[in-house]
């Protein structure tokens, strides 16, 4: 009886499921594989791998600033070198699922982004990390690895196939045919159970759409379309409830099981999830505590002298023993020497062994073993991508088409915003129009002319700066990742960004524009060419801001203080001629100085004033108040050339600043 009992207690910690529970979780047939890895099987070595991250270097400049640090000073504190994975050895094979668990600050994701080569700010010290027994390198790691990141980087605005078509035109080799893109599409809906919500928009925090769980299994169906050997992801569970959280570690389990390798890290995953895993890898404060399969685990503690209580999560039990207790100096120093103890008796037992894995015999084997997948699948069916395939990528003609599709897309979806813009430029018109409308027998004077002229190309042109970097940050943690990920490249991007927008900026000048002329009918022709060049010129500024700093409100801070120095050298606040040597310059390269004078010199040409003083009565022609206002020096077509170099300037700058600057979100720091 008392062994009975034993063995039940055993089981609630987590070495076996019964079959009702099995009917609890798994809803659906986990051995169903709508396509597999065919490629060789892979392998993923770690060998006494150290590795330290400079804490200086992980801190953004403008963050030492404001903490008042010199340049000079900010890499050079020798305690900011700081230990972050310790003597780790690991060794995955194809059809196995490590999971890496351990408190926060263990060290997991470290792990995983020095496996990718994106040990951003971090040296390895020593050590060596081997895939296919090859050292890894960006490229090895680009063909053969896909990375899921933590949080979801996606258009809310496209639905789930078209998402997961984009990309698939995008990462699919150019010998795809269209059908065999739309296959691809299909079977990855169907291997991560996408197929309810195919056709529902992805959303974000702002946009309803699908859950977060079906989200995160859209995030994962973006790396599986291109069929990768090697499958990691960082915390895939974050934010999710502990029933979605289990059946998408369903899913990566039976993604392992097409002959792939899966590897994640987690914090502390319920025990159900727990016995999901093949390989568990338990990490504290950068050094190893346990490395072996799941099932091994508690065998492995207990004869160490601490087994698992009775109805407890190994998973958790064995994180809170190992986690490093700060709540007290003596508290912290006997958490730090029972790891330390811990990790030095792991390491003596492993020694010896080729994997790095704990056994219960030394004779057993970890290898993990599938069955065959199930009859109704054959070779013919599965799509699979060729060896070295990622050498035939579309090329950059394909990629801007693809991307500016996209771009369109998206943004005519999102009406919201659009409707908003439109009102916004609708009702800043209609401001201006009514407070000089009414004047069509006397006309205004010149004082009115001139300021309603120099309003015009003066107020919209700031909301849209505002409007242009909140929207290029809310994108920038996306196109990182696009990028990092070789998705495409940063000249088709370009040219989609822009030619995409095209369209709505178009529509705003004309809904800014039309009702100001109809209203105030300050001209006799509408000159609608000058507000468009010189709100585009604050369009691509916008555009350049955004893309040079790494914060929006850096972005926000000097693209306000760009538009102010333009403002106020542009020729109305104070002439021309009474500036001095700084702003007289900046006046040269200000769109709206050039838009002013393009203005006056339309309405003032022809035109002859009458100024009443008293009871005499002057004529007062249009070219001696251009003269008067210093705006007479240059022809017509000059402001016009003037304002296209400024527009041709900044896009320049924004594609230097795409191509030679890292777009990481403000987030990611």
């Amino acid at each position: 009886m008392k062994e009975s009992t034993e063995n039940v207690s055993l089981e609630s910690a987590g070495w076996s499921r019964t079959k009702a529970e099995d009917s609890i979780f798994c809803s659906e047939d986990d051995n169903s594989l709508y396509f597999t890895y065919s490629g060789k099987p892979n392998v993923l070595e770690v060998k006494e791998l150290n590795y330290q991250v400079n804490i200086a270097s992980q801190t953004p400049w403008y963050e030492s600033l404001t903490q008042m640090k010199m340049p000079w000073t900010w890499k050079s504190d020798p305690r900011a070198h700081v230990s972050i994975i310790q003597n780790l050895n690991l060794k995955v094979r194809s059809g196995q699922m490590l999971a890496i668990i351990g408190s926060t600050a263990g060290g997991k994701t470290s792990v995983l982004d020095v496996i990718t080569c994106r040990d951003h700010g971090g040296k390895i010290k020593s050590g060596e990390i081997m895939i296919n027994n090859k050292p890894s390198t960006s490229q090895l790691v680009k063909k053969c690895i896909a990375h899921v990141r933590q949080d979801d980087r996606l258009l809310p605005h496209l639905t789930v196939r078209e998402t997961l078509l984009f990309v698939a035109k995008l990462r699919l080799p150019k010998f795809f045919s269209d059908s065999q893109r739309k296959r691809r599409v299909e079977d990855v809906i169907a291997e991560l159970r996408l197929r309810q919500c195919a056709n529902t928009r992805v959303g974000n925090e702002y946009l309803r759409g699908i859950s977060g769980g079906e989200r995160r299994r859209v995030s994962i169906g973006v790396q599986l379309l291109w069929n990768p050997g090697i499958l990691i992801l960082d915390e895939p569970t974050s934010g999710l409830d502990s029933f979605t959280a289990h059946n998408l570690v369903i899913t990566l389990s039976r993604l392992a099981k097409g002959n792939r390798l899966v590897l994640l890290s987690l914090h502390q995953p319920r025990s159900d999830i727990f016995q999901l895993f093949d390989l568990v890898l338990l990490m504290t404060s950068g050094v190893t505590v346990y490395s072996g399969t799941a099932r091994d685990m508690v065998q492995y503690f207990t004869e160490l002298g601490y087994p698992c209580p009775r109805y407890s999560n190994p998973a958790d039990f064995y994180v809170d023993l190992t986690s490093i207790d700060k709540q007290t100096a003596e508290k912290e120093m006997e958490s730090r020497k029972r790891v330390n103890t811990l990790a030095s008796l792991f390491l003596e037992k492993v020694k010896d062994f080729d994997d790095f894995l704990w056994k219960v015999t030394e004779g057993d084997n970890v290898a993990t073993t599938f069955s065959k997948q199930r009859s109704h699948l054959n070779s013919e069916e599965a799509i699979n991508m060729p060896h070295h395939s990622s050498d035939q990528l579309p090329g950059v003609l394909k990629q801007f088409t693809v991307l500016l599709s996209r771009q369109v897309s998206n943004d005519f979806r999102d009406l919201s915003t659009l409707l908003i813009h439109g009102f916004e430029a609708l009702l800043m018109s209609l401001l201006i129009g009514f407070l000089y409308y009414g004047h069509e027998k006397n006309g205004l004077s010149i004082r009115d002319t001139t300021a309603l002229l120099y309003m015009i190309g003066a107020l919209i042109p700031f909301t849209v700066i505002l409007d242009v970097i909140a929207k290029c940050h809310s994108e920038r943690a996306m196109l990182y990742n696009d990028l990092e990920d070789g998705m495409y490249s940063v000249s088709p991007y370009f040219f989609a960004k822009i030619l995409g927008e095209l369209p709505e900026h178009c529509a705003f000048v004309i809904i800014y524009g039309v009702p100001i002329y109809w209203l105030a009918n300050p001209v006799p022709e509408l000159n609608l060419l000058s507000v468009w060049l010189a709100v585009y010129s604050a369009r691509t500024m916008a555009l350049w801001v955004a893309a040079l700093l790494p914060t929006l409100q850096l972005s926000a801070f000097f693209g306000n203080v760009l538009f102010t120095s333009f403002y106020l050298s542009g020729g109305f606040v104070i002439s021309l001629e009474n500036l001095w040597t700084v702003p007289f310059w900046v006046s040269k390269i200000s769109f709206l100085r050039w838009n002013f004078q393009s203005m006056v010199q339309i309405q003032f040409t022809d035109l002859t004033y009458e100024m009443t003083v008293g009871n005499m009565t002057f004529k007062i022609p249009g070219k001696l108040v251009m003269q008067a206002l210093d705006l007479d020096s240059h022809p017509l077509y000059v402001s016009y050339l003037v304002l296209t170099g400024v527009v041709c300037s900044f896009l320049l700058l924004y594609y230097l600043s795409l191509r030679f600057i890292k777009q990481k979100s403000t987030q990611d720091w």
